[in-house]
């Protein structure tokens, strides 16, 4: 069977010879529509700023992870708890119209006294937010003062996976008043009266911190993190 050959403005019967396809007759991706596709370029945020849509990429998916909270602090050993941790958010976007985003990442709770009875603080919330779309990872609840009760983990809103940071955890537990875990990082370990006094805080990024009893103060909760993964 004959191998169709194309020249200008006619199809015709014939053999395709080198002549035809040679390395100055290469066809170039500028001259194709839609073959270029898949993963290009990831972009992480740490802190807040701006995201500006690379040349070529027309879609992403976005990674918005809230802050976690501190434990609270106290003497008595029955108050103290660990912090939440922040909320995570996952959505797959078409950006071909957007050009920038305000990208917002939040800070994690700031420790409390152990000495004085103190209620953690909250973490941070961390979004995304183009004019049009806003989703956000809302931030882990300081640690509680209250009997026996775990710290709820922060809540996610408008993406199409929307997952709540995990509690952080009071006295009656075996691994008493650590902090919750999240998506992209494990709760620190509380402190206690005859127990640890290092510091142990949370790992990677939007975990709670643990509580402090009766020493110390309970560390600083995971900062969050949004992770922008573009795609022509």
């Amino acid at each position: 069977m004959a191998i169709t050959k194309v020249t200008t403005g006619t199809i015709e019967d014939g053999t395709i010879v080198n002549a035809d396809v040679n390395a100055a007759a290469a066809i170039v991706s500028t001259k194709l529509s839609g073959v270029e596709s898949g993963l290009a370029s990831v972009q992480t945020f740490t802190s807040s700023g701006t995201w500006t849509r690379p040349t070529g990429i027309t879609k992403v998916i976005m990674e918005v992870q809230g802050a976690g909270g501190s434990g609270s602090g106290s003497p008595n050993t029955e108050d103290v708890t660990g912090a939440g941790a922040g909320g995570y958010a996952k959505k797959f976007l078409n950006v071909s119209s957007i050009s920038t985003a305000t990208i917002t990442v939040g800070t994690g709770g700031a420790g409390v006294s152990g000495t004085g009875v103190n209620v953690g603080n909250a973490g941070g919330n961390s979004s995304w937010a183009d004019g049009t779309n806003t989703v956000t990872g809302n931030g882990g609840n300081g640690g509680v003062i209250t009997h026996d009760t775990p710290t709820e983990g922060g809540t996610a809103t408008n993406g199409d996976i929307n997952i709540q940071g995990g509690d952080g955890e009071p006295r009656n537990l075996a691994d008493a008043f650590t902090g919750g875990s999240s998506m992209f990082g494990f709760g620190g370990k509380g402190k206690a009266t005859g127990k640890t006094t290092a510091a142990r805080p949370p790992r990677g990024y939007g975990a709670g911190s643990g509580g402090a009893y009766n020493q110390g103060s309970s560390e600083t909760g995971g900062a969050g993190i949004v992770i922008v993964w573009e795609y022509k």
